[in-house]
């Protein structure tokens, strides 16, 4: 799991991330392949439900190299035809150029009835960039998913509009914690009461939402491959 430190503008969307791992690890089964892996923050959690966890990222990652496979999910992978029985990918599709082909091969890679299990996020900043190249709709997931031939798609929202929107503020008002590491102490002190109380306001105050899907963070997807005819 990402650590969650309260003094931090975004531990809410770690939060959240890590809760969207906890409620899905009963699709998780079997050999399990890691697309866009990083850090592999959730393979110790993911290890109790699986037999093998495989770790593939590409090497201009911007995070500390820790996989078992150099790939570009833009490309083709070489990787056998139905090895996986599960594949997780989490905060990864947005970073690709060709985020189809990720997803074709995810399928290619599944045995029959395997299970794919990703996050993405919708309205959400320009993150590492260059490499930050879509946001992703209820609908336009559903549509290439079920392109790359999956069925049972489920595409459900990870927050509500007062979650979204004070993390959009925290991530704004952060970029002003700049100088001299005493002015930056000065001004992160005077701004951790107003993030910290937004990120434990915000669950209650999405109460009020009636349509997550419409304005969310971003979204939990979950699919599986058909058994062969």
């Amino acid at each position: 799991m990402f650590p969650i430190n309260k003094t931090e503008h975004n531990w809410l969307i770690h939060k959240i991330n890590n809760n969207a791992v906890l409620e899905n690890t009963h699709i998780i089964r079997g050999v399990v392949y890691d697309l866009g892996c990083g850090t592999r923050p959730y393979e110790k959690d993911i290890l109790p439900f699986a037999t093998s966890y495989f770790g593939i990222d590409w090497a201009n990652t911007s995070h500390t190299q820790r996989a078992d496979m150099i790939a570009d999910l833009n490309h083709p992978l070489m990787i056998n035809d139905e090895v996986a029985d599960t594949v997780v990918s989490f905060q990864v599709l947005e970073h690709l150029s060709e985020p189809q082909t990720m997803l074709n091969e995810a399928f290619r890679i599944l045995k029959p009835k395997g299970n794919i299990f990703l996050t993405v996020p919708f309205q959400w900043w320009i993150h590492e960039a260059p490499y930050d190249f879509f946001r992703y709709t209820l609908y336009g997931l559903n549509n290439m998913f079920e392109k790359a031939g999956f069925v049972d798609v489920k595409v459900e929202p990870q927050a509500g509009f007062f979650t979204m929107w004070i993390l959009k503020i925290n991530y704004f008002s952060s970029r002003y914690v700049r100088g001299p590491k005493p002015i930056r102490c000065l001004i992160k002190a005077c701004m951790l009461p107003f993030w910290y109380l937004g990120q434990i306001a915000a669950p209650f105050l999405d109460r009020l939402d009636q349509n997550w899907l419409s304005e969310t963070s971003g979204y939990i997807v979950t699919a599986r491959k058909p058994p062969t005819p």
